[in-house]
């Protein structure tokens, strides 16, 4: 796998199962290793509240509202030897809770999917402009937590 290390930060008082945030580090790792599988990426992922979260967005993006995760890309892709920092993933755990329960599914699949689909971001795919975009993404998604067992059930 790859050599991406992946930092965690939990900003919350929620306790978050030692496991669920290893497979959080472990996506981050398979879907980088997905585009650079050799080179040394250093990546960052918060967990804060809706709160937090809502700042960061209506600082960074101006939209003022909680959303489920933001990515913070750091690279132009010009990749130097490494370790460089590929971008910081910062999720929302109260919408991370609430989607897992509207969606019918565990907690740690949706702390998951919003890694990988964040790692996705940061490393430049993304599914805003085009239909066939989100499709590749989507299934990129799909192919990822399916390869690390990571299902919906």
């Amino acid at each position: 796998m790859t050599k991406t290390k992946v930092y965690y930060t939990n900003l919350t008082k929620t306790k978050i199962d030692r496991k669920i945030t290893e497979d959080m580090k472990k996506c981050v790792k398979a879907t980088v290793a997905t585009q650079y599988p050799d080179t040394a990426f250093e990546v960052s992922v918060t967990v804060c509240d809706n709160a937090h979260i809502r700042k960061l967005n209506a600082e960074y993006r101006g939209v003022d509202s909680e959303t489920d995760v933001l990515s913070f890309p750091m690279s132009d892709f010009d990749i130097p030897a490494g370790p460089l920092t590929l971008g910081d993933i910062v999720v929302s755990i109260e919408k991370a809770v609430s989607q897992a329960q509207e969606y019918g599914h565990s907690l740690r699949r949706e702390l998951c999917f919003l890694c990988v689909h964040s790692a996705l971001h940061l490393l430049g795919i993304n599914h805003e402009n085009r239909e066939e975009e989100r499709i590749k993404m989507e299934k990129m998604q799909d192919d990822i937590l399916d390869s690390l067992g990571i299902t919906r059930s």
